[in-house]
């Protein structure tokens, strides 16, 4: 179990398997022709609660999740445990 927080404070865990999906390394290679993908590419990877609350936990005022955001939290949890890994 890979456990990790980013800068902005989403605590997550992620199991080894996760990370060996298949259908999670298609979905990251989609992305390049597809940003859309990234909705994909972000269940596949925390699974669909803790997808649910990185959502809460990025929402604004207004109610509204940044796809920026979004797609920074799932670019850091990937390079930190990429860090990780090679440490």
């Amino acid at each position: 179990m890979l456990k990790g927080k980013t800068k902005s404070g989403f605590t997550y865990q992620i199991s080894e398997k996760r990370l060996e999906n298949y259908e999670l390394v298609e979905a990251l290679n989609a992305i390049e022709t597809n940003p859309l993908e990234v909705i994909k590419v972000v269940n596949l990877l925390l699974g669909a609660d803790q997808a649910k609350k990185l959502k809460e936990h990025l929402r604004d005022k207004d109610g509204l999740v940044s796809t920026e955001k979004m797609t920074n939290e799932i670019q850091e949890i990937f390079e930190t445990q990429a860090t990780l890994k090679n440490s």
